[in-house]
């Protein structure tokens, strides 16, 4: 069960050593400027694999098909939905999920996003047997990287992707061997990361410029920074720091290095790459040769 891109290297790698019956996926959903129907890219890949898709709008219309493929274990990665007991209970070995994070640490829809924002060192990838709670299930490995100082979520994200497949076809022969027990998460150090909205991309410069350039980072590539500027959504892909003069204004517009800038409470944005309304992405520098009125 899986949805977006994160799940397609677990797919693949499960494809590859085991008989995948059947691949549950959301909807296909409208997309781009002209709606049209677009799968999620796990149906793409288990076509081409000539593996059954499922794609119900709430799992319990799906439940016929599920007893029907009568796994031994269900296989969650970024699926998008909650599993209730009937589908946990189905499988012999339950359900077991490749999960973004080095649990208990940032449970929820977006650990990745959550963890640069936090200005956390490292993440990583668990691997753990579900229950009827939020990511609450008992651990059965994980493996932890650095987050490095230029890494966005969508690097993170393909990182983790790789690592979470890799996890997974270590752990599973141990586990279906019965060899390997689950271990119940700590009770301390438990945070959670809710599902991204737009909104979240909004850059408030009554914040730092460090805690301005990691939201830069963790809503890079979904979904984007972004400050109003002229009247319209001016998109921040790319943010570096400098020291600023703390007699300005938060949100006066400056120069830095021959690049635009911001003055934030502490600090100053320095704009590397941005994405103004209706045009391609450009350099800071690039941004401030038809940005004549920047510093007016």
């Amino acid at each position: 069960m899986g949805s977006p891109d994160f799940a397609l290297p677990s797919l693949s790698a499960l494809a590859k050593v085991h008989d995948v019956v059947g691949v549950v996926t959301q909807p296909d959903r409208a997309s781009g400027r002209g709606r049209e129907l677009k799968p999620p890219p796990v149906k793409v890949l288990a076509t081409q694999l000539n593996i059954p898709v499922m794609q119900p709008e709430k799992l319990r219309e799906g439940m016929y098909q599920l007893r029907e493929w009568n796994p031994d274990l269900i296989v969650v990665a970024a699926f998008g939905q909650i599993l209730k007991k009937d589908v946990l209970d189905l499988p012999r070995y339950g359900c077991i999920n490749v999960h973004a994070s080095l649990l208990p640490r940032w449970r929820g829809a977006a650990p990745i996003n959550a963890a640069i924002l936090a200005g956390d060192e490292q993440t990583g990838v668990t691997i753990m047997k579900m229950d009827v709670g939020l990511d609450t299930g008992p651990m059965l490995a994980a493996r932890s990287i650095r987050i490095e100082c230029d890494d966005t979520a969508g690097s993170v994200f393909q990182s983790l992707s790789m690592l979470g497949a890799d996890l997974l076809l270590e752990t599973l022969p141990e586990y279906l061997a019965g060899s390997l027990k689950p271990v119940p998460q700590p009770e301390v150090g438990v945070t959670y990361a809710p599902m991204l909205k737009k909104e979240d991309g909004l850059l408030d410069f009554t914040r730092p410029a460090v805690e301005l350039e990691r939201r830069v980072r963790a809503m890079n590539p979904w979904p984007g920074a972004w400050f109003e500027w002229n009247g319209s959504p001016l998109k921040v892909l790319r943010a570096s720091t400098v020291s600023g003069d703390k007699i300005l204004v938060n949100g006066t517009r400056l120069m830095a290095e021959g690049k635009p800038a911001v003055q934030s409470s502490e600090g100053v944005l320095v704009l590397e790459e941005v994405q103004p309304a209706g045009k391609k992405v450009m350099s800071g520098k690039s941004f401030l040769m038809g940005a004549r009125d920047w510093l007016a």
